[in-house]
């Protein structure tokens, strides 16, 4: 992918998150299956340490710092080594999964949920069937 292919993704997306927080949605994954995906909470902490909050921050999300990195790597991708790069995403991804089932399973954090009777595929699903 080329940068500028890449550039025209990212404001894409931008502008998707945009749109869906006008129309009170949020995370799309989540208003679809009622399920909080892996990065839940990424742009609460990310808001939160813009205004220097780094406690919130870290409870919204503790791996909140990651995407600014990961979007660096992203970019340099032609500059690393492949083997590193790959090692350096898989890393990353683990963090995630590891950090999404410690949460999904701890009682005391309200921010990822499994509530998928409040999503819309299931409300959709059932309303018909």
């Amino acid at each position: 992918m080329k940068n500028k292919d890449l550039w025209i993704a990212v404001l894409a997306i931008f502008a998707l998150y945009a749109f869906f927080h006008f129309v009170g949605i949020g995370c799309p994954i989540r208003f679809l299956t009622g399920i909080s995906c892996p990065g839940c909470g990424t742009t609460r902490g990310i808001h939160a340490a813009v205004h220097m909050d780094f406690k919130s921050a870290y409870s919204f999300h503790p791996l909140f710092w990651v995407p600014l990195p990961a979007c660096f790597l992203i970019l340099n991708k032609n500059r690393i080594p492949k083997k590193i790069y790959k090692s350096i995403v898989g890393v990353i991804i683990a963090l995630y999964i590891v950090v999404y089932f410690y949460r999904l399973f701890d009682p005391s954090d309200t921010i990822v949920s499994f509530e998928p009777h409040n999503g819309f595929i299931y409300k959709i699903f059932n309303y018909f069937f």
